[in-house]
């Protein structure tokens, strides 16, 4: 299976107040890690030196610092077009977390409608 459309079944199974997820990816094509290397990096995937599998990927659902799910499907979609084959492994989900902002000054409207969009 292509790794963009594994990695689409993943997002599809998710809850839908995620919020954060770290998956571990593997090439086949060791030879070509190299080559593959600086388009991985532009969603800050980080190589993982002396493990099973050979970069880790962070994805933010609507808030945090990661890469958003459709840059990380896009940057995969690249690897596919490029005939790489390879293992997505998820390693840590969370969901159910809000984002702190101060709200010192904001009208009554921002809160509620913050509140209202981040609501458990």
């Amino acid at each position: 299976m292509p790794l963009a459309e594994d990695f689409q079944d993943i997002l599809e199974t998710l809850p839908p107040d995620w919020t954060y997820l770290q998956f571990d990816l593997r090439i086949e094509e060791e030879d070509r890690y190299v080559e593959l290397a600086p388009i991985v990096s532009q969603v800050n995937a980080w190589p993982l030196s002396k493990a099973d599998y050979h970069w880790r990927f962070n994805v933010a659902h609507g808030f945090g610092h990661a890469a958003a799910p459709a840059s990380v499907r896009g940057t995969l979609a690249t690897l596919d077009s490029l005939g790489i084959h390879g293992e997505v492994a998820v390693r840590e989900l969370r969901s159910g977390r809000v984002p702190v902002e101060p709200m010192w000054g904001r009208p009554e409207s921002v809160r509620r409608e913050f509140a209202q969009r981040h609501a458990q």
